[in-house]
């Protein structure tokens, strides 16, 4: 057993330094809207649509923190993940650049409204320390990166759970397509703002999801895998804080 837990280990610091190494931050224009950039009526309408998320997540991380206090580390662990992947940039085309959003994880393990919470606390301290995004946009942002993305990884990874079993392939698919999520959600929202003089919003979408899925979807499947990587690890080293959590969501 000691053996299994040290090569669990192993296996998830090379998973990151792989990671890092195959998308090692550049600089470039961030794929986080940036300060300043959408229309102000927009900008208020993504504000006025997330919040809703937030304030539930509010209630639903506060019960979570009074019921089992002893997950405050896996709260902190799924704030951090999200954190270090979402702050890593990679160069896209046009001058543009992509990055993971490490939500998927977060999702699983507390839920989408919880991640809701720690995804825009993610944003917050990016835009404020890190020029990563903005407080003008953070509404737009939060709502695709810290409500969209993780309620796809909370529906997909139930659904394949509840149908095969395969928990590991659960956990890859539903980090995977969190990620492709927040980023078809901001093709639309970067659309719907700047629609194309010929095709209006609908060919406007189609050129920011290209441009994007030129590096976004090796990023997905490459945060998968890290995510079941990492996943691997609490499974070895917090299986009861785990347990406990599964247990809170069968009987909320």
């Amino acid at each position: 057993m000691k053996g299994k837990h040290i090569l669990s280990g192993i296996s998830m610091v090379l998973g990151f330094i792989l990671y890092f190494l195959w998308n090692e931050p550049q600089t470039a224009y961030a794929m986080h809207i940036m300060e300043g950039f959408l229309p102000v009526k927009w900008a208020l309408f993504w504000w006025v649509v997330f919040l809703p998320f937030f304030l539930l997540g509010l209630r639903s991380l506060t019960r979570i923190t009074k019921e089992k206090p002893e997950t405050k580390l896996l709260l902190g662990l799924a704030g951090a993940f999200a954190f270090v992947l979402s702050a890593l940039k990679i160069p896209s085309v046009t001058g543009s650049s992509s990055h993971p959003t490490g939500t998927g994880l977060g999702a699983v393990l507390f839920g989408p409204l919880v991640m809701s919470v720690l995804g825009t606390l993610v944003l917050l301290f990016q835009a404020l320390l890190l020029a990563h995004g903005g407080l003008t946009t953070l509404g737009a942002n939060a709502f695709s990166m810290a409500v969209v993305g993780p309620f796809v990884a909370y529906i997909v990874y139930r659904a394949i759970t509840r149908s095969t079993g395969k928990q590991r392939l659960a956990i890859f698919v539903a980090a995977a397509l969190a990620d492709m999520a927040t980023y078809l959600v901001t093709s639309l929202q970067l659309a719907l703002a700047f629609p194309a003089a010929s095709g209006g919003v609908a060919a406007s979408f189609m050129k920011f999801a290209g441009i994007f899925a030129v590096t976004q979807v090796p990023l997905a499947i490459s945060e998968g895998l890290l995510t079941v990587l990492v996943w691997n690890f609490l499974v070895a080293y917090n299986g009861r804080e785990l347990a406990q959590l599964q247990s809170m969501k069968q009987g909320a």
